[in-house]
C-alpha cells in the first residue's frame, strides 16, 4: 500500500496536467466550429447560424471551464495530500465518467487513438480518486463496519 501512497501525488499532477491541456483543446476546438459554423452559414432545424455559432463557442468555454475546476481540485488535492471532499470529490467522479463516455464515443467517431487518450485520462482519474480513497474514514478511528488500518471487525456483543 506504500506505493499508492507515494505514487499518488505524482498521479494527481499528472492528471491535473492532462486536464489542463484538454481544456484549452476544448475550447480551441469549439472555437475552430464555431468559425465554420458561422463562415458556412449553417443551420439546423431552422436555428439561426449566428446561434449556433454562439452555442459552440459557449458550449466550448463552459466545457473548459468545468475541465480546469477538476484540474484545479487534483492540483489542491495533490498539494494539500488530502483527498477531496464532498462536492469536489463528486465533480472529479462526474468528470471520470464523462472521459468514459466519450472514450466510448470516440472509437466510433474518430478513431482508436482517441479511444485511448480518453481511456489514459480515464485512468489517471480513476488511479487518484482510489490512492485517495482512504481519506474518506476521516481521523483513522474507523467504526464497527470499517476498522482502523485493516483490523479484522469486531464480534456483534448482545445487548
Amino acid at each position: 500500500m506504500d506505493g499508492v501512497v507515494v505514487a499518488r501525488r505524482p498521479v494527481a499532477l499528472a492528471a491535473a496536467v492532462v486536464l489542463v491541456l484538454e481544456a484549452f483543446g476544448i475550447v480551441l476546438l469549439n472555437w475552430i466550429l464555431s468559425i465554420v459554423v458561422d463562415r458556412q452559414q449553417m443551420s439546423l432545424a431552422g436555428l439561426q447560424p449566428r446561434a449556433m455559432s454562439a452555442g459552440s463557442w459557449i458550449g466550448g468555454i463552459v466545457f473548459g471551464l468545468y475541465l480546469l475546476f477538476c484540474a484545479g481540485v487534483l492540483i489542491r488535492t495533490a498539494l494539500r495530500d488530502r483527498a477531496p471532499g464532498g462536492f469536489t470529490r463528486i465533480a472529479l467522479i462526474s468528470c471520470a465518467v464523462v472521459h468514459g463516455v466519450l472514450g466510448a464515443f470516440a472509437v466510433g467517431l474518430v478513431g482508436w487513438v482517441a479511444f485511448l487518450a480518453m481511456t489514459v485520462v480515464l485512468a489517471l482519474l480513476v488511479l487518484t480518486l482510489v490512492a485517495y480513497g482512504e481519506g474518506l474514514a476521516g481521523d483513522g478511528r474507523g467504526n464497527a463496519e470499517n476498522p482502523p488500518n485493516g483490523a479484522p471487525p469486531a464480534a456483534p456483543t448482545s445487548a
